[in-house]
């Protein structure tokens, strides 16, 4: 709570826009992605489901690393355990940083990103801890298609040169209310791209944003 005090809230203004959602809390959030990070990498990329799957979808787990694989989420690779320092470091107590988003990129193009599997690569938490993001990475697959063709979008999700995606699926299971969401931030987006932001914006973007700051205003 301290360190979040010290915090210089012009420089934080950003995490306060981190989500659409009004009732998301990036430190609350940020533990819980965590948690996921060490599910993934203690459990998940040891089990024979998750390494079938990851063949199957051509992307390789952190132990597979040809370069520094890493293991676990006690140390970074095997060279960093043979450092007396590691062990003493209070950075050693974090999850290494593994980002977790190749993998939720990957399981959303190939329309393999159902709850079981999302709760098989990132444990219990992963509906608070990668859920924001799976959310965001399931929009920015809608964005995709719609700013460029399937061999556009395939070069977007390849990770060269050895793991290419295999294939592309349309966006699995979208809700009405996702696929609104999507057509919204489209909106901003191609308003932003005419420079029509700030007092320029479209009225019905003006309206929404500041309605947005009001309530944001009055719960501070």
């Amino acid at each position: 709570m301290q360190d979040r005090q010290q915090l210089n809230p012009a420089a934080m203004v950003g995490l306060a826009q981190a989500s659409t959602s009004d009732e998301f809390d990036i430190f609350e959030w940020h533990p819980r992605y965590q948690n996921c990070q060490r599910y993934f990498l203690d459990h998940a990329q040891h089990s024979v489901p998750v390494q079938a799957l990851s063949a199957y979808l051509n992307i390789r787990l952190p132990f597979q690393w040809q370069s520094n694989p890493v293991l676990n989420s006690h140390v970074d690779s095997p060279s960093a355990a043979n450092q007396p320092s590691a062990a003493s470091s209070p950075a050693s107590t974090l999850p290494p940083s593994v980002s977790l988003i190749p993998y939720i990129r990957r399981l959303v193009a190939t329309g393999m990103d159902f709850p079981g599997v999302l709760h098989g690569f990132f444990g219990d938490d992963w509906g608070t801890g990668i859920g924001p993001l799976h959310e965001q990475e399931r929009r920015n697959y809608l964005f995709a298609a719609k700013s460029g063709g399937w061999a556009a979008v395939k070069k977007d999700y390849d990770m060269l040169p050895l793991e290419t995606i295999p294939f592309l699926r349309p966006l699995q299971g979208p809700l009405d209310s996702e696929i609104e969401a999507a057509e919204r931030s489209w909106s901003e987006w191609l308003a932003m791209e005419d420079w029509m932001v700030g007092p320029r914006a479209p009225d019905v973007l003006l309206d929404s944003s500041s309605q947005l700051s009001q309530h944001r205003s009055s719960r501070g």
